[in-house]
């Protein structure tokens, strides 16, 4: 893997020390830690790591969209995730585990700052917040698999896919006149694999909630016209 320590890309500090692994962190301090990050900068559908890739590295998404994905026993791609800016990626650097849970694909061109596993400890050293952060970091990585599993045994399909368009929509949303779009390529599949059903589910459900005008689903593009219809169905109102 290539990365350099110059120039650093354009950086949002407030979005930046709003992270959980950042938070209360001084400005200056900020600062001089990502003057000890590398940059790199990746296309689209190129891989920041590969699942079971040796982890060496923990990295801060700035711009771009990531997939993360994970392989069964059988070798299909399940998609797990998509994180936009600003976001924490390859946690598990922070852990002594010895390779990756999951693949990192650059759904659009992508940049990241990046540490080694080997810097950031020694940053943890020097600033002992970081390892509390660290902490809170990782519990909240739990807890959202745990919600994943509870979701996935509980909840009726139509809660779960309304909860995945939701939650695309907070992260990449981009309001225009015909209302949220969400800002990336999604396909159906990729729908189904998120919330834990089948592609057969995911067309009929979005047929019937187009009829209903909640939703606009074109190839690999769906734009929310009533956000509210939706909190409802996966709130189970």
């Amino acid at each position: 893997m290539m990365e350099q320590r110059s120039p650093l890309p354009e950086i949002d500090y407030k979005r930046l020390l709003e992270t959980i692994l950042f938070r209360g962190i001084s400005p200056d301090v900020m600062q001089s830690i990502v003057e000890s990050s590398h940059v790199r900068q990746i296309q689209a559908g190129e891989f920041f790591f590969f699942q079971e890739d040796p982890i060496e590295y923990l990295y801060v998404l700035i711009a771009g969209r990531v997939k993360l994905s994970q392989s069964d026993s059988g070798g299909e791609q399940v998609l797990i995730q998509i994180i936009g800016p600003y976001f924490v990626f390859g946690a598990v650097a922070l852990t002594e585990l010895s390779g990756y849970p999951v693949c990192a694909e650059a759904a659009e061109n992508s940049t990241a700052l990046v540490w080694s596993r080997k810097e950031f400890k020694i940053l943890v050293k020097q600033y002992p917040l970081l390892a509390i952060n660290c902490m809170q970091l990782l519990a909240q990585h739990a807890q959202e698999v745990q919600e994943r599993f509870k979701q996935l045994a509980t909840q009726r399909v139509e809660r779960r896919l309304a909860s995945t368009l939701l939650r695309l929509a907070n992260q990449t949303g981009r309001k225009i006149a015909e209302g949220i779009l969400i800002d990336i390529p999604i396909t159906r599949q990729d729908l189904a694999e998120m919330s834990g059903t089948t592609l057969f589910t995911v067309s009929r459900l979005l047929k019937q909630w187009e009829e209903q005008e909640l939703v606009i689903s074109k190839r690999e593009t769906v734009i929310i016209r009533y956000p509210h219809g939706l909190v409802c169905i996966a709130e189970d109102i």
